[in-house]
């Protein structure tokens, strides 16, 4: 019982970690950006899109879909830069913690 008395611990201990990674990522902010950085997005840990800044020169009435191309450009670079910050702040929440292929935190 002793076993798991410190198992039960260290399950608490890792799920207020979880919270605190979470918290941190919420406030983490990335940036992506596209067309040599003329259009660059800003997001948080939860991949929300909190700014967006688009270089006047790229605005073009007849040209709509290269705009529309970059901003999907750099959301998609923002939203990797995001996942590699979680799971760098996963790690440390896990310690190493080899976890079997597909399994994810938090579930």
């Amino acid at each position: 019982m002793k076993n798991l008395g410190n198992l039960m611990k260290q399950a608490q201990q890792m799920q207020t970690k979880m919270a605190e990674m979470q918290a941190k990522m919420a406030e983490m902010e990335v940036s992506g950006a596209a067309g040599g950085g003329m259009l660059q997005v800003v997001l948080n840990g939860k991949f929300e899109l909190k700014k967006i800044k688009i270089d006047k020169s790229l605005v073009d009435p007849e040209d709509v879909e290269v705009l529309e191309d970059l901003i999907i450009a750099a959301f998609n670079d923002a939203k990797v830069k995001a996942e590699v910050a979680m799971q760098d702040e996963m790690a440390k929440v896990t310690g190493g913690l080899n976890l079997p292929a597909g399994m994810k935190l938090p579930f």
